[in-house]
């Protein structure tokens, strides 16, 4: 494989990491995506090392690379990992506040009660 063709399959798997990201893709769509553009990563440093004297390759190129490559297996470990999938879900207003969580059952309601109930009725049917 030449290195233009190794270097086009790296930015495609790139782009659909970028892609699943921007819409907020699942762990279990991400994961594979990590997987496979961490093996393109890893041909492309293989290729570079083996070559790097006939295509002229900069000596600092190499280790740039793989450092990038480390974060990719890094971002990839965490992403594929079992674990909890993100922070859970945040305070309610009540819980912040402190206040107690108030059911919404109109099953505790009794007919004719309410605002303007007074001890001696309604005063609004006077």
């Amino acid at each position: 494989m030449t290195f233009p063709a190794l270097r086009e399959d790296v930015e495609k798997g790139a782009a659909g990491i970028k892609v699943a990201s921007a819409r907020k893709a699942s762990r279990e769509e991400v994961c594979p995506l990590f997987k496979s553009f961490a093996i393109k990563e890893a041909r492309m440093i293989k290729f570079l090392e083996t070559n790097q004297k006939l295509c002229g390759v900069p000596l600092q190129i190499i280790p740039q690379v793989k450092a990038n490559h480390a974060k990719t297996i890094q971002i990839r470990n965490n992403v594929c990992s079992t674990g909890p999938s993100g922070p859970g879900p945040g305070p309610t207003l009540s819980d912040a506040l402190g206040g107690p969580i108030i059911a919404d059952d109109t099953t505790s309601k009794q007919p004719g009660r309410g605002t303007f109930d007074t001890l001696t009725g309604n005063a609004l049917q006077r």
